[in-house]
């Protein structure tokens, strides 16, 4: 969830996601391909504690607004009024002695006896199908580098409050102290009966890339590297959009990544899997382009994407390119650089919490150019908050054994569409917006739009069930629809 190394959103960025904001708790929209009305409060965490919190924390800035947090508010926000940012609470009543009679023994037999039976079952009497385990070791949280599995662990209940704000997921957060690929892997691999998917999160490369390879061949539920997928889901949804916004042709342009590390690497292969050519993708990290016959700083998965090409300096592979991916540091593109590239230039300088190179400098260099960051201060934020929720919704909802890459590329396709639609009055409240409208500074839809949980899970669901991996059909999507609307924003 971070940025510098590949990572994407700030942690300001994910307290602003949580922040409330009291005057936009309800969106009211008629879908206009969905023809539901839905109510859609995104801003509180538990109802009936928000009065204290309103004198914590303040309104959420207009858009273009640079978000300023201190350290008290930040640590007022996680302690008050009580520590953490989630509970349990019951579902069933529990008034008397016969509640408890079935909530627990005797009762309670009977659906342990039935899902020993029939495994299926404990989709019907359990928490099992909503419910996803978001489990790091804290070696990579954010920008911050390996701060250990407590030390992550606000970040952790983070996410599994987003899962279940924006998609109606009850998450748990699952902090372990296993730092080698085999102590991780044997600990979560029992896991499975308990939860419907697994989102790994803050894993240190190249560990993450044979953490979730192991545990996707073991575990019979999906199993999703969010750091990894999630960033190529979005960096592939602006990138469809700019490419259509300045008429070329994924096929034919040159894209160069400056970053190799989980989401670098993750995002060019979501891209090659797109359309786009392998001889046209130049990845690069600190010791320069990943070119075949290189030994130098390999492993693996860039050896994968290594090419046959003269270019060794991100100076050499950025001249003539049409698209600059940026998950790597402050200042690694240069104006200079920028002036180099092809018309109408992509740059996605997603480095957190200071860009590659800022917006300013790259349309000062550059008037044609199209460019997204990591942050909610700028336009078109390339931020994992539009895919999580939203493609394990449509996962969960199928019963899919994986996470595969059509559905992948289903949700980017949804995103990239739904940007091109008309934005509805609610999200521009929201953000304090006029208009918002399709074009280089309208790419990404933004992460409090409503429509997001219709679109993308609807999206996944349907290739889930097309590419093979889903164990439950969806068959009436309009009572689908119907059920995603009162899943939102449910504690």
């Amino acid at each position: 969830m971070g940025c510098a190394s590949g990572k994407q959103t700030t942690n300001v960025d994910q307290v602003h996601l949580a922040i409330t904001q009291k005057e936009n708790a309800g969106f009211t929209l008629n879908g206009s391909d969905h023809n539901c009305k839905f109510q859609h409060p995104l801003f509180s965490i538990i109802e009936k504690e928000q009065k204290n919190i309103e004198d914590i924390v303040s309104p959420a800035p207009q858009a273009g607004v640079k978000i300023n947090i201190t350290n008290k508010e930040a640590n007022d926000y996680h302690k008050f009024p009580q520590p953490g940012k989630f509970r349990i609470q019951a579902t069933k009543p529990m008034n008397n002695q016969r509640d408890l009679s079935l909530a627990y023994s005797p009762g309670v037999a009977f659906p342990c006896l039935d899902i020993h039976k029939d495994p299926a079952k404990a989709y019907d009497y359990t928490i099992k199908g909503n419910m996803v385990a978001v489990i790091s070791n804290g070696t990579a949280v954010l920008g911050l580098g390996n701060l250990g599995a407590l030390a992550g662990k606000p970040v952790m209940e983070g996410k599994a409050v987003l899962f279940n704000k924006f998609a109606g997921i009850q998450s748990i957060d699952l902090c372990i102290d296993a730092y080698t690929i085999d102590e991780f892997v044997n600990c979560v691999k029992f896991l499975g009966s308990s939860f419907g998917g697994i989102n790994l999160e803050d894993i240190k490369g190249p560990d993450c890339f044979e953490i979730e390879s192991r545990l996707k061949s073991m575990m019979k539920i999906p199993v999703f590297h969010d750091d990894q997928h999630g960033t190529a889901i979005i960096c592939l949804a602006g990138l469809i959009n700019a490419v259509e916004s300045s008429k070329k042709n994924i096929k034919e342009i040159k894209i160069v990544c400056n970053g190799a590390g989980a989401a670098g690497i993750a995002c060019v292969n979501l891209i090659q899997a797109y359309g786009a050519k392998k001889e046209n993708c130049l990845m690069v990290d600190t010791k320069g382009v990943i070119y075949k016959g290189r030994t130098d700083g390999m492993n693996d998965w860039k050896e994968n994407l290594a090419v046959e090409t003269e270019k060794r300096t991100l100076a050499d592979a950025v001249n003539g390119a049409d698209v600059f991916i940026g998950v790597s540091a402050k200042g690694a593109l240069t104006k200079d650089m920028v002036k180099t590239m092809a018309r109408d230039p992509i740059i996605f300088a997603m480095a957190n919490p200071d860009p590659e190179i800022t917006p300013e400098d790259a349309r000062e260099a550059r008037s044609d150019a199209i460019i997204a960051t990591g942050r909610s201060d700028y336009p078109n934020q390339i931020n994992n908050v539009l895919c999580f929720p939203f493609i394990f919704r449509g996962t969960l909802d199928t019963r899919a054994t994986q996470i595969n890459e059509h559905m992948k590329m289903a949700a980017a396709d949804a995103i990239a569409k739904l940007a091109r639609e008309p934005v509805p009055k609610e999200v521009l409240q929201a953000y304090g917006r006029d208009s918002m409208q399709f074009g280089k500074d309208y790419i990404i839809p933004t992460p409090f739009d409503p429509r997001l949980i219709y679109v993308v899970s609807k999206a996944v669901a349907k290739a889930a069930m097309e590419s093979g991996v889903a164990t439950r059909r969806i068959e009436d999507w309009d009572e689908y629809d119907k059920e995603l609307s009162h899943r939102i924003g449910k504690i």
